[in-house]
C-alpha cells in the first residue's frame, strides 16, 4: 500500500513542478512585455524632451538675434532701457529687504 501511493505522491508533485515552471515562464514573459513597453514610453518620452529642448534653444537663440539687432540699430535707446530695468530691479530689491527687516526710524 505504501508503494502504490508514492507514484500518487510523485505524480502530483511533478504536477505541481510542471504548473509552476509553466506559471514561471508566463510571469517572466509578462515581465518582458512591461519592460519593453517601458523603455518605449521612456524612449518617447526623451524624444519629446530632446524636441522640446531644441526649440527652445531655436526661439532663445531668435531672441538673443533680434535683441542684439535692436541694441545695435538703437544704441541710446537700449542704454536707457537696460538702466531703467536696472532701477527697478534695484527698487525691488530695496524693499523686499525694507520689508524684512520692518521699518527703520532715523531721528
Amino acid at each position: 500500500m505504501i508503494h502504490r501511493q508514492m507514484p500518487d505522491q510523485e505524480e502530483t508533485f511533478e504536477s505541481g513542478r510542471r504548473f509552476a515552471g509553466e506559471a514561471l515562464e508566463r510571469a517572466n514573459a509578462r515581465a518582458r512585455e512591461m519592460r519593453e513597453g517601458m523603455h518605449d514610453v521612456a524612449q518617447r518620452g526623451l524624444d519629446s524632451v530632446s524636441a522640446s529642448a531644441a526649440a527652445a534653444q531655436r526661439q532663445l537663440n531668435q531672441y538673443v538675434h533680434a535683441t542684439g539687432r535692436y541694441v545695435a540699430d538703437q544704441p541710446v535707446k537700449s542704454a536707457l532701457f537696460a538702466a531703467a530695468v536696472g532701477a527697478a530691479v534695484a527698487g525691488i530689491v530695496i524693499a523686499l529687504r525694507h520689508q524684512r527687516r520692518g521699518p527703520t526710524t532715523f531721528y
